[in-house]
């Protein structure tokens, strides 16, 4: 027998991605770097746009698996640089691992986005998407995080007047619509059919829309009588030093609250600055509970009566079975005491409260510092000196649902009580301030905001900043300010626009997904042709 020798198979060389398919890798986690450029203390508004850009290009054509990791890696490049104060006093992981879960919001988001890129119209079902995926983040797990919501990088731009008319998932579809829309009109890295004409009408629909924010057009408020106005104040007394230690400095920062509150008297007594109707203290600025411990009951009463007028005091309230606590607003009146009081309605996981308690203390010595707070079920609102205030305490002011609730119970002015203590000097309370500017916008309400550390500021009904405060120093502001009663589109809507929205996008995805199931078959069956 003749062996014939076979020729050894050549080896197989490993082609590397070549400078286009980097590119495009690239461009999402750049997209997403951009995004966070374009949040508070910036403001640099129009990168979110730029970055949305930057991610419709990557996604085009791409399918469903990559687009799945493509928005993996834009939500890195957007949260991971957004969020590192979560990690200040408690290291790296619990921020990296928050990051981590929303870029997977993301990243189902982007698969979806990548489903839908076939169809015509592709960036306007795109942006339809985006907003089903803020909704979904907005509410799981454990209530949600709505904190990376792209409208909250807009209180500086034109779109945020949008907010009046669809609240913030308007503005968020606003500005993903302008950032895919440019994408379409981009030759790179494939031309799409009928994508020039998709991205200019994409584009001269946000212009028409900025153009009409900008102007002031978009106002739903009628003709009516002016507003009344009342003079309000927010104090900020600091706390002794930054840390997880807050709460054991309970006394000092109740007191460092009273002394600044008594300056603040004095300044009224001598004329220095005008009596205002109502006085707003921060979140935790009675720590030890007042209704419990006759001293801080007796230095908030002393410092109530000095002042003359009612006073909103943040409070921890332990409940009658001795390990519970409410984080509350009580109203603090003259001569009385207090005799209202508002409960957080959306108390914040991991912090205020832990889930999972066992399985998380095997991960972190610093589980057992989350409180047990539990939480209230109230209308958002109190009445102060005749004044229906809503009242949204610190990361309340983030959820769509608790503001619009608050607006709709009668509210004519809105309160922040915030303890930003444990964030350090970090640019968390300036993301928070951004969510209070929005916020005044969407509902046409003043928005007092108090901070035990700062910023704390009058925001007007436009969004404006009429004052502030700097970090970390005793201070107090006085302002005159209008009482709205106007009701807004958004505030008549409440979830409606981000339900239609979502509705539109999951619609979209789902002729997406039976066209492809469609063309699968009939490739199917012209094979089978030619095999007959």
């Amino acid at each position: 027998m003749i062996s014939i020798p076979t020729a050894e198979p050549a080896p197989v060389r490993r082609q590397w991605p070549g400078p286009g398919a980097l590119a495009r890798l690239l461009a999402a986690p750049v997209g997403g770097v951009l995004l966070y450029l374009a949040c508070a203390p910036r403001m640099l508004w129009w990168l979110a746009p730029v970055g949305f850009a930057l991610l419709g290009l990557a996604l085009r054509g791409r399918r469903r698996r990559v687009g799945f990791g493509l928005g993996v890696l834009f939500g890195l490049g957007y949260f991971v640089p957004l969020l590192p104060w979560i990690g200040i006093y408690v290291g790296a992981l619990p921020w990296l691992a928050l990051a981590g879960v929303q870029a997977l919001f993301l990243g189902l988001g982007c698969c979806a986005i990548a489903a839908v890129g076939r169809l015509p119209g592709a960036a306007f079902w795109s942006a339809t998407l985006w907003v089903a995926t803020e909704a979904l983040s907005s509410r799981v797990p454990f209530g949600g995080f709505p904190w990376g919501k792209v409208a909250f990088s807009q209180a500086d731009g034109p779109l945020v007047h949008l907010a009046a008319l669809g609240g913030s998932p308007l503005v968020s579809f606003a500005v993903v619509l302008t950032g895919f829309g440019l994408a379409s009109l981009a030759p790179w890295p494939t031309p799409a059919r009928g994508s020039w004409a998709t991205g200019v009408a994409c584009v001269l629909v946000a212009a028409l829309l900025a153009l009409l924010g900008a102007t002031g057009w978009l106002t739903t408020a009628g003709p009516g009588p002016p507003p009344r106005t009342v003079t309000v104040a927010a104090v900020q007394g600091s706390v002794p030093r930054l840390g997880l230690d807050f709460n054991a400095q309970r006394r000092a920062v109740l007191d460092n609250h009273v002394h600044r509150t008594l300056v603040l008297a004095d300044d009224i007594a001598s004329g220095r600055v005008p009596r205002p109707d109502l006085v707003i203290w921060p979140e935790n600025s009675s720590d030890i509970d007042p209704l419990r411990n006759p001293d801080a009951y007796a230095e908030i009463s002393n410092t109530v009566d000095r002042l003359g007028v009612p006073l909103l005091v943040g409070a921890v309230l332990v409940q009658p079975d001795d390990v519970h606590t409410t984080n509350s607003a009580l109203v603090w009146q003259p001569g009385a005491g207090p005799t209202q009081r508002d409960d957080k309605r959306r108390v914040q996981p991991f912090g205020e409260y832990l889930p999972w308690r066992g399985f998380f203390r095997l991960l972190s010595s610093y589980a057992d510092r989350a409180g047990f707070f539990v939480p209230g079920h109230g209308p958002g609102v109190v009445q102060m000196a005749g004044v229906p205030v809503g009242v949204a305490i610190c990361w309340e002011i983030a959820f769509d649902d608790l503001v619009n609730d608050s607006v709709r119970n009668g509210a004519q002015l809105l309160a922040v009580p915030s303890n930003n203590a444990t964030f350090g000097r970090s640019e968390m309370t300036f993301q928070q301030l951004s969510m209070s500017r929005l916020r005044a916008v969407e509902h046409d309400r003043t928005v007092v905001v108090a901070a035990t550390t700062g910023v704390s500021a009058i925001i007007g009904p436009d969004g404006v900043i009429v004052q502030h405060t700097p970090l970390f120093v005793p201070a107090a502001l006085v302002g005159r300010v209008s009482l709205r009663s106007t009701i807004t589109l958004a505030t008549r809507l409440g979830e409606g626009p981000e339900w239609v929205l979502t509705l539109i996008g999951m619609a979209a995805l789902g002729a997406a997904l039976l066209g492809r199931r469609r063309r699968g078959e009939v490739r199917h069956e012209t094979r089978g042709d030619r095999d007959d």
